[in-house]
């Protein structure tokens, strides 16, 4: 059992038979009442993000998960669907789940996947990526300026806002959390 205060970001853990996920974790003492534990969890079977506040002295069922590196073959309207290499057993997970970090995941990339009792929960992928611009207007001589940015399309299709001086072809570093432009990469 793990107490609501224990209760730190990435914490997995079950509400009434439900496993959920610790987005992010925020403690709050009143003056002279109890102190409360308000957080932002993700529902791991749904992947919708909920806010949810506790007293701090609830306990709850802390859950073990395992992390296994597979392979990403397809995703279509319904699932997404990996590969283990070595056994070649297929998982596919509801891509209501994942469609956020399925945007930056490649067909055949290796990615880690946390499983609680043989179900896939989510999928693990790095906090950036680098990825090529496949569109963006032309940069102009002189465009150095800081904080001006235009839109670009990258190679995995997704819209994200660039500096003036970014062209089509330049490879960018994107944060995969939040979907925006980190710096230029080589």
């Amino acid at each position: 059992m793990i107490t609501a205060t224990e209760l730190k970001n990435s914490t997995f853990f079950l509400i009434s038979g439900t496993p959920f996920q610790v987005v992010k974790y925020t403690h709050k003492k009143m003056g002279r009442g109890g102190a409360n534990v308000k957080l932002s969890l993700r529902n791991l079977l749904t992947g919708k993000l909920e806010e949810k506040t506790f007293a701090s002295s609830i306990k709850f069922e802390e859950i073990k998960t395992l992390k296994r590196a597979l392979q990403f073959l397809y995703s279509d309207d319904s699932f997404a669907t990996f590969m283990d290499p070595i056994s070649f057993e297929q998982v596919e997970i509801n891509t209501d789940i994942v469609k956020d970090q399925l945007q930056y995941i490649k067909e055949g990339e290796s990615v880690n996947i946390l499983f609680w009792e043989e179900k896939p929960l989510i999928v693990e992928i790095s906090p950036k990526v680098v990825l090529k611009v496949k569109e963006t207007d032309p940069g102009i001589k002189g465009n150095s300026a800081t904080n001006v940015y235009k839109p670009a399309t990258l190679e995995n299709r997704v819209q994200i806002k660039v500096p003036l001086f970014i062209k089509v072809g330049d490879k960018v570093k994107v944060d995969t959390r939040s979907g925006e432009y980190i710096e230029r990469s080589n």
